[in-house]
């Protein structure tokens, strides 16, 4: 039985438009952020650390200091030299180029990307960090451009909260996925449940604007059962940072006037960034 996750009642295409249109600025003006605003806003100026200053050494500066994401997922995927790997929406390519760097020239590491700038950019990167073993393709993270059972390890950063379809994007993972193989992301959820707040989950994802992290937020226990429904075992969800008013930005400002300023306030301090850790035996 499929788990009931409700999402925006938009066509799938319409929210991969929203998502691509604003990747594709961020892309042309190599604008970066770390935290939900990442998704949505304009915190360039406010970035988190989240990653040591010894990840990025060595890279070119442009290429270290243009992140979207909301964690570090290479620091939780404990990857091999030999493996081979893909990172679900690559952007730029930073995480691609860290993996590289640790599955060594014996492995390998492929970035799936929909939007056509990003890759331009990402490929652009490579060049510059002298990354050889990388691949760059595109295609939607609901439909991998990769064989079955052809990866070791998949990688993302505060992108399968944009998908349309999670379920689906989690069933892509584990089917490229070789047995014995691992998922290691980075993600923003919600820490807590939709039942005490005046409005409905379809009211609040539908005031909020796709392309932010936040309006496709699962909570932890959706999150869960999807990539159970996946096949994914020994399932973990690790809260790190929850979001303040002010981290969240224009992202929760834009929905005071059509979800009120109490229910805002309940939002506020749920939506969370986690490290999501799953196997497939």
């Amino acid at each position: 039985m499929t788990t009931n996750v409700s999402e925006e009642r938009l066509d799938p295409a319409t929210i991969h438009q929203s998502v691509q249109e604003y990747y594709g600025a961020r892309a042309r003006t190599q604008t970066s952020c770390c935290a939900p605003d990442c998704c949505g806003g304009d915190v360039n100026d406010a970035k988190v650390d989240l990653y040591d200053a010894g990840d990025v050494a060595g890279l070119p500066q442009e290429v270290a200091n243009f992140s979207l994401g909301c964690g570090n997922p290479t620091a939780i995927a404990a990857l091999k030299p030999g493996e081979v790997v893909v990172d679900l929406g690559s952007g730029g390519g930073l995480d691609v180029f860290l993996a590289a760097r640790q599955v060594g020239p014996g492995g390998f590491v492929y970035g799936v990307d929909m939007t056509d700038d990003m890759l331009a950019l990402a490929r652009r990167n490579a060049a510059k960090a002298g990354a050889a073993n990388v691949e760059f393709r595109k295609g939607h993270i609901e439909d991998l451009p990769l064989a079955d059972a052809s990866v070791d390890v998949i990688l993302s950063n505060c992108v399968i909260n944009l998908s349309p379809d999670k379920g689906q994007t989690l069933h892509e993972a584990f089917r490229v996925l070789r047995r014995g193989g691992r998922l290691a992301v980075s993600d923003i959820v919600i820490d807590g449940a939709w039942e005490d707040l005046p409005v409905t989950e379809g009211q609040v994802r539908t005031a909020l604007s796709w392309a932010g992290c936040i309006a496709g937020a699962l909570t932890v226990t959706q999150y869960r059962a999807l990539l159970a429904e996946a096949g994914f075992e020994g399932i973990e969800i690790d809260l790190r940072h929850h979001y303040r008013r002010e981290d969240l930005g224009q992202e929760i400002d834009q929905v005071v006037d059509s979800l009120s300023s109490a229910v805002v306030e309940q939002l506020v301090g749920r939506f969370a960034s986690a490290s999501i850790t799953a196997y497939k035996r």
